[in-house]
């Protein structure tokens, strides 16, 4: 099933479907799931670390639109987000993406107090996972959720992640074995 109504957009993601490789885009699997959480969660604010050329973006602001939410997006390289915002333009869900250009654990760092998230969606440097996730905490909302992509095809790379997250009590979590496999945990602080 299509859930990309509009021709535009679909149209989009199969060319950057090609390119897959290229940016290290996320599985259309992994995308759809992604796109499901946000809207059965009635997800309203997601920080996206690793924009790349705006394929997972497509993914969760189509789910957006339909909350009534907002993407802030960070990616590292200034051409690849010039990319993504072209992307976003022709898509028509600029409107609600907020882009940022630079190292992710210094744009979180300078994240106001008062910045919060229902979700977190990881896909950049693999060996920073374990960063965000302590930067992300403080921003995330009291039933979040983080989905982080590449948990078993770069298993040794994330694995300190993955133990930060199993050693938090207010949280939750399954590897989901898609593509590249997700991990996906949700925080529901049940002390």
């Amino acid at each position: 099933m299509n859930i990309l109504i509009d021709p535009i957009t679909t149209e989009t993601m199969n060319e950057l479907e090609k390119t897959q490789k290229e940016f290290w885009n996320i599985p259309r699997k992994t995308g759809i799931l992604i796109n499901m959480f946000i809207k059965m969660m009635n997800i309203q604010s997601v920080l996206e670390i690793g924009t790349s050329n705006g394929y997972s973006g497509l993914w969760i602001t189509k789910a957006l639109k339909e909350t009534g939410g907002k993407l802030t997006t960070i990616e590292f390289y200034e051409k690849r987000q010039s990319i993504a915002i072209e992307n976003f333009k022709k898509c028509g869900v600029i409107d609600i993406v907020t882009p940022i250009q630079g190292s992710a654990c210094d744009v979180i760092k300078g994240f106001d107090d008062s910045v919060k998230f229902d979700m977190v969606f990881i896909d950049a440097s693999k060996r920073e996972y374990v960063d965000y996730f302590n930067l992300v905490k403080p921003h995330l909302t009291e039933k979040a959720l983080i989905v982080a992509d590449n948990i078993i095809s770069h298993a040794e790379k994330v694995q300190t992640f993955i133990d930060a997250v199993d050693a938090d009590d207010e949280f939750q979590y399954e590897i989901v074995e898609v593509p590249g496999g997700i991990l996906v945990a949700y925080r529901n602080a049940i002390n």
